[in-house]
């Protein structure tokens, strides 16, 4: 896994512009993501780069994920110290491990990014009509959201494939829809020269808070002070990730080079209101939520237990 450890040093270096001085020695942190360097992570370099974290108190460790990163796992296992997770796994997780509970902090989406993809061409309206007609989907059969999906709709007359990643397939075949990130694959498919229909997960009711920064309860306990200039400067780096994202994206971009400035800076609007919610303080979640997602993820025998919700989170 690569590893950005974030200091004031690399602020000057490489991006241009220096953090202001901290007067007590900072405490080193690490953050582990589930991806590489991409808007949905936009806040927490803004905090990095802005030195939003060094004013805090923190010196940042970023490490950068990839495809299957078990940043639960290393959580859970003391691996790391935060780690960006999301809210069915923090639920999976304390059913499977409830000796080493790890409980949500603080989360980016509001409304899950995730989509189906379709081409514009085709004349579907809903995830409905993919699963009604004889297409070709590509999906993660395991993912609790296409449980949730087969369980709302019954079994796809569309031929399921493995999802592998990209959108090669896509672009070869107009009969062809696919998983992905709202902010990822339809402009991956756009730049292919696909004209692209996204169907959001959440909309069909399963939306689970996704890009979430979580601890361990034992961490949280015996460090609240941290945790709090965690959250602290982690929403302040959003707040301001959401209100200017070029700062953060230069720098990004020169870490993720698979993405164009452009493509950056695209898909930081096309999130932005995924994320605020009129009236909501950034990043904050309900135990309602908690609580539908916990009964929706026992309905799909996704986990065995019922958690409470005040044990999945921290308002």
């Amino acid at each position: 896994m690569k590893s950005v450890l974030i200091t004031a040093m690399f602020f000057v270096c490489s991006l241009g512009f220096a953090a202001e001085p901290v007067n007590k020695p900072a405490v080193s942190v690490s953050l582990a993501l589930n991806w590489k360097p991409e808007p949905e992570f936009g806040g927490f370099y803004e905090a990095a780069f802005s030195g939003t974290y060094l004013k805090h108190g923190i010196n940042i460790d970023i490490q950068e994920g990839g495809s299957g990163t078990p940043t639960v796992q290393m959580l859970a296992n003391g691996k790391v110290d935060f780690a960006i997770v999301s809210a069915d796994e923090i639920i999976i997780s304390q059913d499977r491990n409830p000796k080493n509970k790890v409980v949500a902090l603080f989360a980016v989406y509001q409304t899950a990014p995730y989509i189906i993809m379709s081409h514009a061409e085709s004349d579907f309206k809903t995830v409905k009509d993919v699963f009604a007609n004889e297409t070709t989907l590509a999906v993660q059969a395991g993912l609790p959201y296409y449980q949730y999906l087969v369980k709302k709709f019954g079994k796809p007359k569309a031929n399921v494939v493995p999802y592998v990643g990209g959108v090669a397939s896509f672009l070869n075949d107009k009969k062809f829809s696919q998983q992905g990130f709202i902010t990822t694959e339809p402009l991956a498919a756009e730049k292919g020269g696909a004209k692209v229909k996204n169907f959001l997960i959440a909309d069909e009711g399963f939306n689970p808070y996704v890009v979430v920064v979580a601890a361990r309860e034992e961490m949280v306990k015996k460090n609240p002070e941290l945790v709090s200039k965690m959250i602290e400067a982690t929403r302040a780096g959003w707040e301001n990730y959401l209100k200017d994202p070029t700062r953060a994206n230069k720098g990004m971009a020169k870490m993720n080079r698979a993405l164009d400035f452009e493509t950056f800076q695209k898909a930081a609007q096309i999130q932005k209101p995924l994320i605020e919610v009129k009236g909501q303080v950034l990043g904050s979640m309900t135990a309602e939520r908690w609580e539908t997602l916990v009964k929706q993820m026992k309905e799909l025998k996704q986990i065995k237990s019922t958690p409470a919700a005040k044990d999945l989170f921290r308002p």
